[in-house]
């Protein structure tokens, strides 16, 4: 991991970043990957539920909710 990337859930809220990798086995990729989360989309966090809640991110238009856990395996780089 490099000093640009950064775990899902410590992106700021509205902030505009890319996927740059899925870390995790395979059930955790298969799901994300069912959800339309790969590698090089662009993802945008809407919403975070205080006390370690889960995430409203929106990816390709679409608004999902995940839990941190699932969140903290999806690295991302900040789009500027």
């Amino acid at each position: 991991m490099d000093e640009k990337t950064i775990s899902l859930p410590f992106l700021k809220e509205r902030t505009l970043a890319k996927i740059t990798a899925i870390d995790g086995g395979m059930n955790v990729q298969r799901r994300l990957h069912a959800l339309g989360i790969h590698t090089g989309k662009t993802v945008k966090i809407k919403t975070k539920q205080p006390f370690r809640g889960p995430l409203t991110i929106e990816v390709c238009g679409s608004q999902m909710t995940i839990g941190r856990g699932m969140a903290h395996k999806i690295q991302v780089e900040v789009i500027e």
